[in-house]
């Protein structure tokens, strides 16, 4: 199935941003990765930040897609644990991408860009309620995801896949049942 001439235009514009920043994402620069007119790009999507929201989208319900892959079975049967450790699996193995380090750092100035991150956020990876240690382990496996994310989408130097490994094993002890 061909994907339809809006997909085609937000992954022309995620490109864009992998390969320049976002501030880099014109409607010109997004119509020509597109191979569309502006006028047919604007068919679609009116204003940039029209755009901006479309992508944001557009890359949540991709992320959605691979944690419910991840997870295995519907969201509605899983636990706050087994959502955070789907998420942490998914880090684990290179989840995220230049484009969504770009997205979610435009968030802190872009409510409605937020609005959507959070909706999935929400859904998966549940904020502590109380202080009790079972609430923080997840809380912690979900910022040490993030984290360890953060680190290799902003260091040229990687680690070595021994350290990687140990470090998201580590992780995924956080969201295994007290015993």
């Amino acid at each position: 199935m061909r994907p339809s001439l809006r997909t085609k235009i937000l992954d022309a514009a995620i490109r864009v941003t992998e390969r320049e920043g976002i501030t880099s994402l014109t409607l010109d620069a997004a119509a020509a990765e597109a191979g569309v007119t502006k006028g047919g790009l604007l068919y679609h999507f009116r204003t940039r930040d029209e755009l901006l929201v479309a992508i944001q989208r557009h890359l949540t319900e991709a992320w959605e897609e691979r944690l419910l892959a991840e997870l295995g079975k519907p969201l509605a049967e899983a636990t706050a644990r087994e959502r955070v450790a789907a998420y942490a699996r998914l880090g684990a193995h290179g989840g995220a991408s230049k484009a969504d380090l770009a997205f979610m750092v435009e968030s802190a100035t872009h409510p409605e860009l937020a609005r959507v991150w959070d909706e999935l956020m929400d859904r998966w990876l549940p904020r502590p309620s109380a202080p009790e240690q079972d609430q923080l382990d997840v809380f912690l496996a979900r910022l040490a995801t993030d984290g360890l994310w953060l680190f290799e989408a902003t260091t040229q130097e990687k680690l070595a896949p021994a350290i990687k490994e140990a470090l998201n094993r580590r992780i995924l002890q956080l969201t295994e049942p007290p015993s």
